[in-house]
């Protein structure tokens, strides 16, 4: 069993930057793939990156390439994603999420565990 915690969510303005950290319990942790996934107001839970379980390979949605960067240190069991440059549309409930398999996958059903979620307000 996996349990996340997330934290750093916060109120910013619009060009701002934000680290969020996603803490876990569990020695399988670092058996998996991590990702971050979205859930803006009125939508749905969506993939935004995801890292593998060594953490060397990536993968980001397009709306958050070169602004978004995920990494982890399976020696602490934590994910982190630092966000850059960030915009209105960026906001919502940010969820941390681990699998038992190894590869990133891009939707909700690929993911067995997920934390509580941190708020990120985007506004001027």
């Amino acid at each position: 069993q996996v349990q996340l915690v997330e934290s750093g969510g916060d109120l910013v303005q619009p060009g701002n930057s934000l680290r969020l950290s996603c803490i876990a319990s569990g020695r399988t942790f670092s058996n998996g793939a991590a990702a971050w996934f979205l859930q803006a107001p009125g939508k749905e839970r969506m993939f935004v990156a995801g890292i593998n379980r060594n953490g060397d390979m990536t993968d980001y949605e397009d709306f958050v390439k070169g602004r978004f960067t995920v990494s982890r240190d399976n020696t602490k069991n934590t994910v982190y994603r630092q966000m850059n440059d960030l915009k209105p549309e960026d906001t919502g409930v940010y969820y941390c999420a681990a699998s038992r398999g190894s590869n990133i996958g891009l939707w909700v059903r690929n993911y067995d565990y997920w934390g509580q979620g941190t708020q990120v307000t985007v506004s001027s």
